[in-house]
């Protein structure tokens, strides 16, 4: 699970980097043919791994449910994102990892409640499994915030 969260890691780090580097309007854009922006994504990142990791092994998130609400599967930005919330989602995009991490190494996880993700179809059975999963789910919201990235470049 090292490489896995390694990876996570890395990848959650270059997502903050593009939330530094581009302006409100930029991550609250939506471009024509794109149904969501980039701070929508990487919010869903965030709630998608708590879900995943913490809510089906049978513990609660450690993020605000209005948050959840927000970002989770079958939403949408509902409006404008103001700098606050960008800074809060930004900031839970590395925090939640170091706790997941965290709580892995201590054996935090020792149940894991089966879901079959809409993706793939797969049914995620462990911690392990769900993991491995997020790393996919983070790639796939990496390659659309890249969509979108080009997309909004004027």
């Amino acid at each position: 699970m090292k490489f896995t969260f390694q990876v996570l890691n890395n990848l959650r780090t270059i997502l903050s980097t593009i939330v530094d580097n581009h302006s409100l309007e930029e991550l609250n854009a939506v471009p024509e043919g794109f149904n969501n922006n980039i701070i929508w994504n990487i919010g869903h990142v965030v709630v998608v791994e708590q879900l995943l990791i913490y809510k089906m092994s049978g513990l609660e998130p450690s993020i605000p449910n209005d948050i959840i609400n927000k970002y989770k599967k079958d939403t949408k930005p509902e409006g404008l994102i103001d700098q606050h919330e960008v800074n809060i989602i930004q900031d839970l995009l590395v925090s939640t990892l170091n706790q997941t991490k965290t709580d892995y190494d201590n054996g935090v996880f020792k149940d894991y409640n089966a879901y079959t993700v809409s993706t793939t179809g797969n049914t995620l059975t462990s911690f392990n499994e769900a993991l491995q999963f997020v790393l996919l789910h983070d790639g796939i919201h990496y390659g659309y915030i890249l969509a979108l990235l080009k997309a909004i470049k004027i």
